[in-house]
């Protein structure tokens, strides 16, 4: 474990200390960029209606019984943009994009490309790991953003339909406008920022240190999605408490 939080943290300084080289990488920032975001968010965004639906349907009948119903735009306003939304996109992401990243990298090193990378003076941090943590650590925040208003979108059709929570559309977002704030959301796109660097590095450093064959390759997806979950859950209750601490 201590091994692999070492040679984690040294390939994070190699591609922070190759960030300046990433405008010479460009075409392969934007492809996977692409990937990641055109190809999720329609996944990103229903998802995420559907959560901010059930959030809406358990919790509008609860806060009516004591009268309070139109607080329930501020309370699935806020849940969104501070937790579930950036924990759930990177979830999604870490199982749909880090997976593949892990697969690729692992096949190019089972199959010593990688080597055949070295052997023509091409840094593999930089060729490999550098795009793919840009481009992720960019848009994993955008999917957020949409993934966010997608679950106000949910909260509020549930809200308006369901009759045990008597509470209108126009009624659900003047509460939501008055709950949540620029810092709120803000505090989301910094954890999904956050968790994008480390679903980024993990995943790739799985790839890059696979062993084996076509075994070693599922042995490392596998290592890469179950480390990237066990991450932004950690990284959660940390960056929670880090800026509870200075909104106090």
């Amino acid at each position: 474990m201590f091994q692999n939080i070492g040679e984690l943290a040294v390939l994070l300084w190699r591609t922070l200390r190759a960030t300046p080289l990433v405008w010479r990488h460009r075409l392969k920032v934007f492809e996977q960029m692409f990937e990641i975001g055109n190809a999720s968010l329609l996944m990103a965004c229903i998802l995420s209606m559907f959560i901010g639906g059930v959030l809406a349907l358990q919790t509008g009948p609860v806060l009516t019984e004591r009268g309070m119903s139109s607080v329930i735009g501020g309370v699935v306003g806020l849940s969104m943009c501070k937790e579930l939304a950036p924990v759930m996109i990177a979830i999604l992401i870490a199982g749909r994009i880090g997976s593949a990243m892990a697969a690729e990298l692992g096949s190019m090193k089972v199959y010593q490309e990688i080597d055949a990378l070295r052997t023509m003076n091409i840094n593999p941090v930089h060729y490999l790991v550098l795009p793919r943590v840009v481009a992720i650590s960019v848009t994993l925040p955008m999917l957020v953003v949409f993934a966010v208003l997608a679950g106000w979108i949910g909260g509020a059709l549930v809200s308006a339909v369901n009759a045990k929570i008597g509470i209108t559309w126009h009624g659900y977002f003047s509460n939501l406008r008055e709950a949540v704030e620029l810092g709120d959301i803000l505090n989301g796109l910094f954890k999904a920022f956050c968790f994008a660097v480390s679903v980024g590095v993990i995943c790739c450093h799985q790839g890059l240190t696979t062993l084996g064959g076509p075994r070693g390759i599922g042995r490392s997806v596998t290592k890469a999605v179950v480390n990237s979950i066990v991450v932004i859950l950690i990284l959660d209750y940390l960056l929670t408490r880090f800026l509870l601490y200075f909104e106090a």
